[in-house]
C-alpha cells in the first residue's frame, strides 16, 4: 500500500467511512438547498414576474451603467495599488532608516484600518464631490499595502546569491531591484498579486457608503424602488448581481491562469553576443572537449600554450 508523504494511505474501511461521510453532506447540501428554494417559493420570491423586470430596457440600462462604474473604479484601484505597491515595497527594503520607517508605517497603518473607514474617510475628507475617485483611492491605498507585502515576500524569496552577484558585477542597488529582484518577484507572486486584484474587485462593492452609483448600490435601487405584486425583487435582484459579480471575478482568475501558464512558456537565459564571439574571447562550450576530441584537443591545447593564452589539457 502506497503511502503519502502528508498522511498514510486510507484503509478499506476508512475508504468506506468517507464515502457515507461524503453521500451524507451532500445530501444534507441538497436537503438545505430545497428546503431555501420551496420557501423562497412560497413567499413568491421565484415567481416569473420577479424576474421579468430585467426585461425592462431602464433596468437594463441601469445594470449596464453600474457593470462600467464597478469597471471603472476597478481599472483606477487596480493600477492605483499595483503602482503604489511597488513604491512601498522599495521603501520598505531602503537602507535609509527614515524611508524605511515612513514606508512601514504607511502600509501597518492602512493595513489595520478598516477599508470602509478608509474610503468614507477619503470621501468626506477630500474627494466629497468625486465618489469615483474617492473609492479608487480608499482601495488603491488598501491594496496597495497588500501588494507591497506580497512583492517583499517574492523579493525575499530570491536567493541572496543573485544580488551578490549583481553586485560582483558592479550594478547599483536600484539596478538589484529593477533588473533582478523584481521581475523575479512578480512572476513568482504573480498568482497572489492577481489573486489580490480579485478582491479589490469584490471590494468595489463598498463604494455604496460613499453614494457611488456601482452594481450593489445599482441593485439596492432597483430592490426598494420596484414592486411586483406587492413585494420588492430582492432575491431576484441579489440572483442577477451576484452573478455578475461571480462571471466577472471568474474572468480575471482566468486571466492570471493563462498569464502564469505563458509566463511557464517563456524562454529563459542568456544568449551570448555575437561580438563576444567575434573577437576570439573562448565560451564555455569551447572549454569542453567533444567525445573524440583526445588527440585534436591535446594538439590544439598544446598549440594555444605555445602563444601563451591558452589552457594546457593532460
Amino acid at each position: 500500500m502506497s503511502a503519502s508523504v502528508l498522511y498514510d494511505a486510507p484503509g478499506p474501511k476508512a475508504v468506506v467511512r468517507n464515502r457515507v461521510y461524503a453521500v451524507v453532506g451532500s445530501l444534507a447540501i441538497a436537503a438545505l438547498i430545497v428546503v431555501s428554494v420551496m420557501r423562497l417559493a412560497d413567499k413568491g420570491h421565484l415567481a416569473p414576474a420577479m424576474w421579468d423586470i430585467f426585461n425592462y430596457t431602464g433596468i437594463r440600462q441601469n445594470i449596464a451603467d453600474a457593470l462600467l462604474a464597478t469597471l471603472k473604479a476597478f481599472g483606477l484601484a487596480a493600477v492605483g495599488s499595483l503602482v503604489l505597491g511597488v513604491l512601498l515595497v522599495v521603501g520598505r527594503l531602503s537602507d535609509h532608516k527614515p524611508v524605511r520607517w515612513a514606508a512601514t508605517t504607511f502600509i501597518e497603518l492602512f493595513r489595520s484600518l478598516p477599508l470602509l473607514i478608509t474610503i468614507y474617510a477619503i470621501w468626506v475628507g477630500f474627494l466629497t464631490d468625486y465618489s469615483m475617485w474617492a473609492l479608487a483611492a480608499g482601495l488603491s491605498v488598501y491594496n496597495g499595502c497588500v501588494q507591497a507585502e506580497v512583492l517583499r515576500a517574492g523579493i525575499n524569496s530570491v536567493p541572496k546569491g543573485q544580488s551578490e552577484a549583481a553586485y560582483a558585477l558592479g550594478m547599483s542597488k536600484t539596478q538589484v531591484m529593477v533588473s533582478v529582484l523584481m521581475p523575479q518577484a512578480v512572476r513568482s507572486m504573480l498568482p497572489t498579486i492577481i489573486g489580490q486584484l480579485v478582491v479589490t474587485l469584490k471590494d468595489t462593492s463598498l463604494g455604496f457608503i460613499i453614494l457611488y452609483p456601482e452594481l450593489l448600490q445599482t441593485a439596492r435601487l432597483i430592490a426598494s424602488n420596484t414592486q411586483v405584486n406587492g413585494q420588492y425583487p430582492y432575491v431576484s435582484t441579489i440572483a442577477v448581481i451576484g452573478t455578475l459579480y461571480i462571471t466577472m471575478c471568474l474572468l480575471l482568475s482566468a486571466l492570471a491562469t493563462w498569464i502564469e501558464k505563458r509566463g511557464r512558456r517563456a524562454k529563459t537565459g542568456i544568449q551570448v553576443a555575437p561580438g563576444v564571439q567575434a573577437a576570439g574571447v573562448p565560451t564555455a562550450l569551447d572549454t569542453v572537449p567533444g567525445p573524440d576530441a583526445g588527440g585534436a584537443g591535446g594538439a590544439g591545447s598544446q598549440a594555444d600554450g605555445a602563444g601563451g593564452a591558452g589552457v594546457t589539457k593532460d
